[in-house]
């Protein structure tokens, strides 16, 4: 199946909208869909419980991100003369995300869609409508592949990269002079990603990775070496343990288990993300407010992430008084767009892989310890890439 020339869709909608094409605030109030793509029995949102029936880990979706920044959104729509809407579009089992965009698209005139999707969905999303006019935000995956070889010209990502969580995590580290690192790496194949993306973190900002081993879960007294933290954590010199241990059993009981007395960072302990709800500056307690009262919970990364999805693109046609995708995307990577992230500096997306730059915060369960980037971390050009992949080393090709 093949999307239908833009213009065949949209320009016969922008007529009756627009006029010629520009958002008026003389208008009459037209919708402007964000269609927001999921499965319902998408595993990653199932409750992974230990033996005790203890949740490890419990992922949000960025949903309410979402609707929190659509309330935002209202007035701004108004001036527009556009309403801003939601179409939560649940896939059937062997439906094709592809094909559901084509036919959103073709039927309707949808440009901008949300993907939480699984990560080979969103992959073959950026393959297969990489020549398309349609704009398809990522506020869920973190993985460097996305920003990286299987990047593409649709794809916008508002959740920050392993790479940029692993460099706000390594300026810290460096900024305290804490340079000795043992890795512990457990076998889920998230674990080596996180695990791979540290260490080349660690190698940038000069710090020492002085082993890099791996643990099990397991109670098998034969495999003590491989789950007895203090035997996994002895006879190394260190300052700091990264832990990827992205299932969170066994990490849990990392700190205070070590052989030395010994800093944690990384799936526990200390932790780089996009939001937490005890950031107290640059308005953030007014935005876990708003967030509270859509979502009755605290704000999470992926409900950060799922704001910042809508409140770029409501930014961009707001600037550039165009609902046509071409300008939207042409005006979310020039150095015109600025996104208040409330973190403190502007963000806006790159445009070699369509990152969104934003500060990262660095925090334990219940408190900020601080922000990156980090004073002394500083770039040519904008200090918030210091943290990911610059232009000069990513192996983007749109």
């Amino acid at each position: 199946m093949t999307i239908k020339p833009w213009h065949m869709v949209l320009v016969p909608m922008l007529a009756l909208w627009l006029g010629a094409g520009a958002v008026s605030a003389t208008t009459a109030t037209q919708d402007f869909q964000f269609i927001y793509l999921y499965r319902d029995d998408d595993s990653t949102y199932q409750r992974h419980r230990a033996y005790t029936g203890v949740v490890l880990r419990n992922q949000q979706r960025p949903l309410q991100g979402v609707k929190t920044a659509l309330r935002e959104s209202r007035v701004k729509g108004r001036r527009l003369g556009l309403r801003f809407t939601l179409n939560e579009q649940a896939l059937n089992p062997g439906e094709s995300a592809v094909n559901a965009i084509h036919t959103s698209f073709n039927d309707t005139g949808a440009t901008v869609f949300i993907a939480d999707l699984p990560l080979a969905e969103v992959l073959e999303i950026g393959q297969s409508l990489k020549d398309q006019p349609v704009i398809v935000l990522n506020a869920r995956h973190a993985d460097d592949i996305l920003r990286g070889s299987a990047c593409s010209p649709t794809l916008f990502h508002t959740m920050p990269s392993h790479a940029m969580l692993m460099d706000a995590l390594a300026q810290f580290l460096s900024s305290k002079n804490w340079k000795r690192v043992l890795i512990l790496q457990g076998d889920a194949p998230n674990d080596q990603l996180l695990a791979d993306a540290f260490a080349k973190a660690a190698a940038k900002f000069r710090l020492k990775q002085v082993d890099r081993r791996s643990f099990v879960l397991s109670n098998d007294p034969r495999i003590r070496e491989k789950n007895n933290v203090a035997l996994i954590t002895s006879g190394a010199r260190v300052d700091v343990i990264f832990l990827a241990d992205s299932v969170g059993e066994f990490g849990r009981y990392v700190p205070y288990q070590t052989q030395k007395p010994t800093l944690v960072v990384g799936s526990e302990g200390l932790h780089a993300g996009a939001w937490h709800w005890t950031w107290e500056r640059y308005g953030a307690p007014q935005l876990n407010q708003r967030f509270d009262r859509v979502a009755k919970r605290r704000m999470t990364d992926t409900d950060y992430a799922g704001w910042a999805a809508v409140k770029t693109i409501v930014e961009a046609i707001t600037r550039t008084s165009s609902i046509e995708p071409l300008e939207i995307k042409r005006f979310l990577v020039s150095n015109d767009m600025t996104f208040d992230a409330y973190k403190g500096a502007p963000g806006n997306f790159r445009p070699w892989d369509h990152q969104l730059r934003q500060p990262l915060l660095l925090h334990l369960h219940n408190a900020v310890v601080t922000r990156a980037p980090l004073p002394g971390f500083l770039h040519r050009f904008n200090n918030l890439d210091t943290l990911g992949i610059d232009s000069a080393e990513s192996n983007c090709r749109m």
